[in-house]
């Protein structure tokens, strides 16, 4: 977790310096960087407007800094809101964007999601995986 005895920062770069520290320390008891899980920390936009974009700012440079795995309790952000559904869909597809690839989510609501996501950053050929759920889902109505 991206946080310290101060608490969450509210910065990106705040938080990426925590998470430099955590994989410092977890190198040292020789952990290998692909082992290593951080978490940015998803904090509620219903209470402080940019705290979604520092979240996906921080998740970014810690991605492309340090390469490590990323979680994220994507449904934090919603939290206080109406309609969750949609602000985690598209919070969750910025996030798979900028380095996300392990999301703390109820995956029955937003697989479709993830699937968009990876069918617009070209990671599914030809709408394949896409092609195939929606297929799935339809016949399951």
């Amino acid at each position: 977790l991206c946080m310290d005895d101060d608490g969450i920062p509210n910065t990106p770069e705040k938080r990426l310096a925590v998470a430099k520290r955590i994989v410092d320390k977890a190198e040292g008891h020789g952990i290998p960087r692909e082992d290593i899980l951080i978490d940015c920390l998803a904090l509620t936009v219903g209470a402080d407007s940019q705290a979604g974009w520092v979240t996906l700012e921080a998740i970014r440079l810690v991605k492309e800094e340090l390469g490590v795995n990323m979680t994220l309790g994507a449904s934090n952000v919603s939290f206080g809101l109406p309609d969750r559904e949609v602000i985690n869909g598209a919070f969750l597809a910025m996030a798979i964007e900028r380095g996300l690839n392990c999301p703390i989510v109820d995956a029955a609501k937003v697989a479709h999601y993830i699937q968009a996501a990876d069918l617009a950053l070209g990671r599914d050929e030809y709408a394949m995986r896409y092609l195939k759920a929606y297929r799935k889902r339809k016949k399951a109505k």
